[in-house]
């Protein structure tokens, strides 16, 4: 959710376009009554039910999109949705009012600067559209004369939020301690312990042992609340195979479709407008001597690539442009060519060869995609023949012998993992079974794919233990993990002692005579020496070097890496219990940071901006929650309960 503290804008236009969280916890809230059209009021500052209602409903609308799937009033609130809208908004009047007081104002430039940028009154050309203004207003009941106010006030507010926490900068100090410990390079050494360490097989349990952890484990072998549910169903897939299609009927569907069979060549385009062929011109030049790529320009001009991709178009979409375009090979910058935006060049970033597949050749797979529309357009005919028999007091095992209905029944649980043609692999299903109650009277459904079922509740059985002597071999299997996780937690103990044992020998080895050579040796004992060095064992440690904190290594979890920069001094060796993998973590040297790099001057800026944010959002709520308590929040919870039952 954008957050208004960092991002600066206005409110109003906040919220057409988006929400900012802040609390009301800890501050005095009475209750307001009465007949005004007010949710509240913070001072003399009031705050509308119509505002309530646009950033409630704006908040639901943006969640909806997120998630794909439209957000009811009951779910808003059970996340606390209406509550975060409150605190924004009463958050907000308090700014106001405190601006109202200090007599903080803005003239009508920059309400007028306010309105020109922002995004929700912008046309095709990207620019203010007078037209677009109006209907959004319109749209969100609100008269110009109020918006302006609104934005004014607003404005006031920004000022005295940008006076309070604008100037608020991370020390130095700060920021090259925090860049130090980010850039800070470690190498160390990894060894994984498996059971093959081990010194030796693990012993098979008796039954007696496993029975006991059975018990002592017994919410691992418990089967969950599972719910018998009886169920008719029928989808398109079911009758497809029963449905007759005639020519004409193909014919239809491939017409319907004809843009998936018949497609002259497009090409995947970006276009840059400029203000003048000037500019343009030097740009081209620019591109076309290898100085700068097309996409530099386009980030110059503070936009994305996304809002200069135009797709896949024809060449007909592009106007008197799209011969020189539809020329040129893929891969290339045509251009300046004069546009109906003005002068552009056009970034040719693939070509998409014409699709051009007769009648004849779709013919066999348009009859199952006609089939199907068929089918699911039957079931919808007959939807209310169906609903007819329940109403009626038809059972499922009715509706399955006396229609196109298939009967099921399914032991259903969260966990159950359901086959892709089963009903079970409906979210819908799976939503409706885990609420469904044995008093729920049987009603009608629909599936995403245009199939309808019933469901019934047969019976509950609750959670159970299942017995020893069904669940002994994942008794064992669990047991057998569980122990050999412990003794390779026992081994790398004993491997840990040892390690640090070795780095306090080997300092004092290194102050003894060296022992004698090969050379000083006989014959036959340089011999021996030189086979004893060729039999040595592999080193079983993995050494890793200037690794930093966020490093990725594919065989080692990352809970390895942490360990690795939490440990103090080189030499120290750490056990890693990885829930099911056992690993020795050894540091070998630390590297500090070069803070004279570029890409450490760019770290360092990346760290100052969010240091300098995460202050000024700081000391932002602590004024606000000052403001607040210095004037008398008024909550109307009847108007507030009237519009969160209006809003859905």
């Amino acid at each position: 959710m954008a957050n208004l503290r960092a991002k600066g804008k206005s409110t109003i236009v906040w919220i057409l376009m988006g929400l900012m969280v802040l609390g009301l916890g800890g501050f005095g809230v009475t209750s307001f009554s009465g007949g005004s059209t007010a949710v509240g009021q913070v001072g003399e500052t009031r705050v509308t039910a119509d505002e309530y209602a646009r950033a409630l409903r704006g908040e639901m609308v943006a969640i909806t999109r997120q998630t794909g799937r439209p957000l009811s009033m009951s779910e808003a609130q059970a996340m606390g949705l209406p509550q975060a809208v409150q605190a924004n908004l009463f958050t907000a009047a308090a700014l106001a009012e405190q601006a109202r007081v200090m007599g903080v104002s803005v003239g009508d430039e920059r309400v007028a600067q306010t309105i020109l940028a922002a995004d929700a009154f912008r046309g095709p050309n990207g620019r203010f559209d007078r037209a677009a203004y109006a209907e959004v207003l319109r749209r969100e009941r609100l008269t110009e004369a109020e918006f302006e106010a609104a934005i004014r006030t607003d404005e006031a507010r920004l000022l005295l939020q940008r006076a309070v926490a604008g100037g608020v900068a991370a020390p130095a100090p700060m920021v090259d301690q925090t860049t130090r410990w980010v850039l800070e390079a470690r190498d160390f050494s990894w060894r994984e312990l498996t059971e093959a360490d081990l010194p030796a097989p693990i012993a098979e349990p008796d039954e007696a042992t496993l029975e006991a952890w059975h018990a002592a484990n017994a919410d691992r072998f418990t089967a969950p609340e599972t719910r018998v549910i009886s169920y008719a169903w029928v989808t398109p897939q079911m009758l497809a195979p029963e449905v007759e299609l005639d020519e004409a009927a193909l014919r239809a569907t491939y017409d319907q479709n004809i843009a998936e069979f018949q497609q002259p060549e497009r090409r995947l385009l970006s276009r840059l407008i400029f203000g003048s062929q000037e500019q343009a011109d030097e740009a081209a030049a620019a591109i076309e001597a290898g100085e700068q790529p097309f996409e530099a320009f386009v980030l110059q001009r503070g936009l994305t690539l996304d809002d200069v991709d135009l797709g896949a178009v024809t060449q007909a979409e592009l106007g008197s442009a799209g011969g020189e375009v539809f020329a040129a090979p893929g891969n290339q910058v045509v251009g300046p060519l004069q546009t109906d935006l003005g002068w552009a060049l056009f970034s040719v970033n693939a070509i998409l060869d014409p699709v051009d597949v007769p009648f004849e050749e779709a013919r066999e797979g348009l009859r199952d995609e006609a089939a199907l529309s068929r089918a699911a357009r039957l079931i919808q005919d007959r939807v209310l023949e169906f609903e007819d028999l329940l109403a009626g007091g038809a059972t499922i095992e009715d509706l399955a012998a006396e229609t196109e209905m298939q009967a099921g029944r399914i032991e259903w649980h969260p966990g159950l993992e359901a086959a892709e043609d089963s009903i079970a692999a409906y979210a819908d299903f799976r939503e409706r079974a885990e609420t469904i109650t044995e008093r729920d009277f049987p009603e009608l459904f629909e599936l995403v794919d245009g199939g309808v079922y019933t469901l019934r509740l047969d019976e509950v059985i609750p959670p159970a233990l299942i017995p020893f002597a069904e669940a002994r071999d994942e008794v064992l299997a669990d047991w057998r993990q569980a122990e050999l996780q412990r003794q390779l937690l026992e081994l790398a103990e004993n491997l840990q002692v040892a390690a640090l044992a070795d780095a306090v020998v080997e300092p004092m080895r290194a102050l003894q005579p060296a022992p004698e050579t090969a050379a000083t040796l006989p014959a036959d004992s340089a011999s021996d020496a030189t086979g004893d060095a060729a039999e040595a064992p592999a080193d079983p440690w993995t050494s890793e070097t200037q690794m930093v904190r966020n490093s990725w290594l594919p065989n080692l979890p990352q809970a390895a890496l942490l360990e690795a920069f939490a440990i103090d001094e080189p030499g120290e060796v750490e056990i890693v219990d990885a829930g099911d993998r056992v690993i020795l973590v050894r540091l070998d040297a630390v590297g500090d940071a070069d803070l004279s790099s570029a890409d450490a001057l760019a770290v360092q800026d990346r760290v100052a901006a969010r240091i300098g944010q995460s202050l000024q959002d700081d000391i932002f709520d602590y004024f606000a929650r000052y403001v607040q308590r210095q004037h008398r929040i008024e909550v109307n919870q009847a108007a507030i309960n009237a519009i969160n039952t209006q809003v859905q």
